[in-house]
């Protein structure tokens, strides 16, 4: 049994460095377009976040129990960038 693996052994030895090689490249090549792609996704998903108006809006509250008089559901989500009842805030300091 042990001649047997060994005789295996020595048959695959000569193409253990290139499969090695060719795997590391592989690994190394999937871990960086794994990362390229979090990092395009997450800027894609930090562009969208930005639009959302709701800080700037006088209805907004910054209370974390009733974040907008007007649309308390979708305040500070996706659905609230094209919000149809937003009026920016026209002096800060009255808010």
């Amino acid at each position: 049994m042990l001649e047997l693996i060994s005789l295996l052994i020595r048959g695959i030895q000569p193409f253990l460095v290139p499969i090695c090689f060719v795997g590391a490249w592989l690994l190394i090549s999937l871990v960086v377009w794994s990362l390229w792609t979090a990092t395009r996704d997450g800027i894609t998903t930090a562009k969208r976040m930005h639009q959302i108006p709701c800080p700037g809006c006088q209805f907004f509250t910054d209370n974390y129990r009733l974040k907008c008089t007007v649309h308390p559901s979708i305040a500070n989500t996706e659905e609230a960038i094209h919000c149809c009842d937003f009026q920016p805030k026209t002096n800060p300091y009255l808010y």
